[in-house]
């Protein structure tokens, strides 16, 4: 049980609105990305194009392909020219998505929000607030990953007030409250994060659910609510125990050994530290054991 989430992955999981007949030779790429065969996926697109060069499925395939193997340009050419070819606006909102997220790849990151712009347009005009979502989301991470933090804010914000269930409500929510923490606003924090926890306790998969709960005693923390924090840590790590989540049982250890810090009950702490870290040994989780030594450095 970990949560890994990713920018890159809307490339695999970005879907398309199918108003193009799509070639045997599309649906065979499409096929093998699925089963994580790039290679055969690119040759598949590549016949595709052979027998159709103005195949907007096949050149959008040909890109996922090229990204899954990380050339980018030539990805960002492919997704440019379905782009191109597309006459259907809600296509050109996914390529323009698509393109946007090629550029983030390439560290053109200028041309990136660009080009997330441009498709929060196409999505107005397609009438999708769901991909108005992505396109807000997509241009604060981007933002958020610059460290611009007060431009990523009122990107996430729009994204709040798009979300159509308590999932992206959570994910929305948790955003916000990792960009309030970024701009030392941290009870803003705490109650952006108390609303994702919400969510995610109603919505979210364990993992979603065990995060969001980590970072709300992270949050609890910094602003000295100590029962609260105790409370919320004390539940993350039993569930974690009973679900087998030993990441997040280390995680909510060693923030709660801050806490224990902070009562003065530093016997406590060292075993609670002491616990994360044989976590991390015994699971073979190297950035989880760099991640306990920097988190707790300096409290004894």
């Amino acid at each position: 049980m970990k949560l890994q989430i990713t920018l890159s992955s809307i490339f695999i999981t970005l879907f398309l609105n199918n108003v193009y007949a799509e070639s045997a030779e599309v649906s065979a790429c499409k096929s093998a990305l699925n089963k994580g065969d790039a290679v055969t996926a690119l040759k598949q697109a590549e016949k595709a194009l052979s027998n159709n060069n103005k195949e907007v499925e096949a050149f959008i395939c040909q890109g996922r392909a090229l990204t899954a193997t990380t050339k980018f340009d030539l990805a960002l050419s492919s997704f440019k020219q379905a782009n191109n070819l597309s006459t259907d606006v809600f296509d050109k909102t996914s390529t323009t998505l698509l393109i946007g997220r090629t550029y983030h790849a390439l560290k053109q990151d200028d041309s990136a929000i660009a080009s997330f712009q441009q498709s929060l347009v196409n999505a107005k005009a397609a009438n999708n607030q769901a991909f108005e979502r992505v396109a807000h989301n997509a241009m604060g991470d981007v933002y958020f990953e610059n460290n611009q933090y007060a431009q990523a804010l009122p990107e996430y914000m729009a994204g709040t007030k798009l979300a159509a269930n308590d999932n992206e409500r959570g994910e929305s929510y948790e955003k916000v409250a990792s960009t309030h923490h970024k701009l030392n606003q941290n009870d803003l924090a705490v109650e952006y994060q108390l609303k994702a926890y919400l969510m995610h306790d109603t919505a979210g998969t364990l993992d979603q659910y065990a995060h969001s709960s980590v970072e709300l005693g992270r949050y609890y923390v910094i602003t000295k609510s100590y029962t609260s924090a105790e409370n919320i840590l004390n539940k993350i790590i039993k569930f974690a125990k009973e679900q087998g989540g030993a990441y997040y049982e280390a995680q909510g250890s060693y923030v709660l050994a801050q806490v224990k810090v902070a009562k003065g009950d530093i016997a406590t702490a060292k075993s609670l530290i002491e616990n994360a870290k044989l976590i991390a040994k015994n699971t073979n989780d190297k950035a989880l054991d760099a991640e306990i030594d920097q988190e707790t450095a300096g409290l004894f």
